[in-house]
């Protein structure tokens, strides 16, 4: 070889060991964002509570839980066996704060718990209920004496000793571990902070309370339950100290803003005083989620908020802001349920951050179920209550929920599971993706939905097969922030929604814009941006509806309406760019047949009310995307 071809084939030789270095042939190889959805229920009460263990739930604890999460088949309280189609990617066990374990405790005579004279005395209340023959279990009657046996006192109960709260705390946190298979399952540590308020009189303040660690930091401390502090803020408190002793990490997720009587996403704090600079980073850090949707109800939003939104009356259920009263002026019921709903809360949070420079209500939104049976299933053709004592019967549709209510069994939701957007399976990722808000809610369905935001979308991208990479390669994921607008430019959004493939098509996909104009004023919009079955908005804004298939009385319907795929890049044609704004996705099946359809058809009920409803429209809710300008 003479000295020129040499010297070429050095320089070949090194660009190309430089291409191989800077590039690679397989292009995704090196990806950094999250490619996989995985499913979960973030809100799931066992025996431990002492609710769910009063309405009947005196077999089936953590293990149970996270068997029947898994895939295994559990015998119910019914005896009926019962088993998901699908396993659960991930559990939190979230049994109550205040008293766990106590009920449990009392039916097993457990020693530590028998050792104050208060504890004998609850136990000899407790085996003097008298045992009623339904079911064979005594979970009604316990209930009516609850009062009696001073377990829901708004205070510590002198019988509920530390060592006794530890060491079921320790089996809780033992559960969890041994439980989670890193790659395959996750079983978070968690429980449930049950505050009512400043008194009787207040709504709901429940928080799910979640931690990334296993059991060798949360051991080190006892959950902190209302017994130990009423006020949200006390709750934050508690979290900052969790941290610096133990260097792990843990957030919480406010739930039922709909039975909070206006209180849970307020302007004032439990004092009444007009929340702080301070107040906002704190919740905005601690509570980065909402359960939008569970078994009580559906939390998006309410024809009185949002009069021009047909589906708006979507699970209204446990509308605890009725308890004004008789006379009460429609202003102040208006006024609670602007804080009692996640998009009216969304705006509010728009004028804080204007007021305040920190938004305290910027959260991504997530379903789950709150079944206080142990069974994490949120199917509307296997479902099976909230109560241990509503599980399937020909007689549950129209029973009462509970003593005292004036809910009815039919009124509960077969709702709803978390969709976490992460890189793997973990503890670590799956809460990583949490704390960004990259996570969406279903009502069930495993709905498949994308939501990005950027400046530089091109039209054609949402048909694209490397959607995932662009979409984050040109802008953010749902969680996130766009900032810094271009010169007249107004923000693209990346939107794919693909049907549960064991589920029913897909009917629309709606972007619900929220923003705050110059004049401080409040606003919402919602955008039709893909609909099914090549239909379009007609020029007065209405559509056509997708029409139903559902057989009611063989509760079955058929895919031949609907799209299986809605893809779709959205721009804003009304952007400004000095106005604080929100986006998120709404994204609606076609009609199927509700829980209630299922039962009447599976026990041969007959001469159902007209007011039970049988036919549902499932959904699924992205987290939004937020702009500031």
């Amino acid at each position: 070889m003479n000295l020129l071809m040499r010297k070429i084939t050095i320089v070949l030789t090194l660009f190309s060991s430089l291409v191989l270095a800077t590039e690679n042939y397989s292009p995704y190889i090196g990806q950094s964002y999250p490619t996989n959805v995985y499913w979960g229920d973030t809100h799931l009460h066992t025996n431990l509570s002492l609710d769910a263990f009063s309405r009947g739930n005196r077999v089936l604890g953590l293990d149970e839980a996270y068997r029947f999460a898994k895939g295994d088949s559990i015998t119910a309280y019914n005896g009926m066996q019962v088993q998901l189609r699908r396993p659960l990617d991930f559990l939190v066990a979230a049994d109550h704060a205040f008293n766990m374990g106590v009920m449990i405790g009392l039916e097993k005579a457990n020693p530590a718990l028998l050792e104050t004279a208060a504890g004998r005395r609850l136990y000899a209340q407790y085996k003097n209920i008298p045992i009623k023959t339904e079911h064979n279990t005594k979970s009604v009657i316990i209930h009516e004496v609850v009062d009696d046996l001073k377990l829901w006192i708004w205070k510590r109960n002198e019988a509920i000793n530390n060592d006794y709260l530890h060491s079921v705390w320790q089996q809780v946190t033992a559960s969890a571990d041994r439980h989670s298979d890193p790659g395959n399952f996750t079983a978070f540590i968690g429980y449930e902070w049950s505050s009512g308020g400043a008194g009787d009189s207040q709504g709901n303040l429940h928080r799910v309370v979640i931690f990334k660690d296993s059991a060798d930091k949360a051991n080190q401390i006892v959950p902190f339950s209302v017994f130990d502090g009423y006020d949200p803020e006390d709750l934050w408190r508690w979290f900052e100290d969790y941290q610096n002793k133990t260097g792990g990490d843990v957030l919480a997720i406010p739930h039922n803003a709909n039975s909070s009587n206006g209180e849970m996403f307020s302007l004032g704090d439990l004092e009444d005083r007009p929340i702080t600079q301070a107040y906002a980073s704190t919740r905005s850090r601690w509570e980065p989620l909402f359960e939008v949707t569970q078994v009580k109800g559906d939390g998006e939003s309410h024809p009185a908020l949002s009069p021009n939104d047909e589906f708006a009356d979507y699970e209204i259920w446990g509308d605890g802001d009725v308890s004004l009263g008789v006379g009460a002026k429609k202003s102040d019921w208006i006024a609670r349920k602007k804080s009692s709903y996640a998009r009216s809360a969304l705006k509010l949070g728009l004028g804080q951050q204007a007021t305040l420079g920190v938004n305290p209500f910027k959260f991504g939104l997530i379903g789950s179920t709150d079944s206080h049976t142990s069974l994490a299933t949120a199917d509307d053709d296997n479902f099976w209550g909230k109560f241990s004592s509503d599980e399937p019967d020909a007689e549950r549709l129209l029973k009462v929920l509970w003593r005292g209510s004036n809910v009815m069994s039919w009124e509960v939701a077969a709702s709803g599971y978390a969709g976490v957007w992460a890189k793997e399976n973990t503890r670590e990722a799956l809460f990583a993706a949490m704390k960004r808000k990259e996570v969406y809610a279903t009502t069930g369905p495993r709905i498949i939905v994308r939501f990005f935001g950027g400046w530089e979308y091109d039209m054609d991208d949402a048909l694209k097969p490397d959607f995932a990479r662009l979409g984050y390669s040109k802008g953010v994921p749902m969680g996130g922030d766009l900032t810094n607008a271009p010169i007249n430019k107004s923000p693209r959004f990346l939107i794919r929604a693909i049907k549960d493939p064991d589920g029913a098509n897909l009917d629309r996909v709606q972007v619900i814009k929220g923003w705050r104009d110059k004049d401080g004023e409040l606003h919402e919009k919602i955008h039709h941006v893909a609909l099914s079955d090549n239909r379009t908005v007609r020029q007065n804004g209405e559509i056509k509806p997708v029409g139903s298939t559902v057989d009611v009385k063989d509760a079955s319907y058929t895919n031949s309406i609907g799209d299986p795929e809605l893809a779709i890049v959205w721009q804003d044609p009304d952007f400004d760019k000095d106005e604080l704004a929100f986006y998120y996705l709404r994204v609606l099946q076609i009609p199927t047949p509700r829980w209630t359809a299922y039962d009447a058809k599976f026990f041969g009920i007959k001469d159902i009310p007209k007011e039970v409803t049988m036919i549902t429209q499932e959904r699924a809710y992205s987290s939004p995307i937020w702009y500031r300008p």
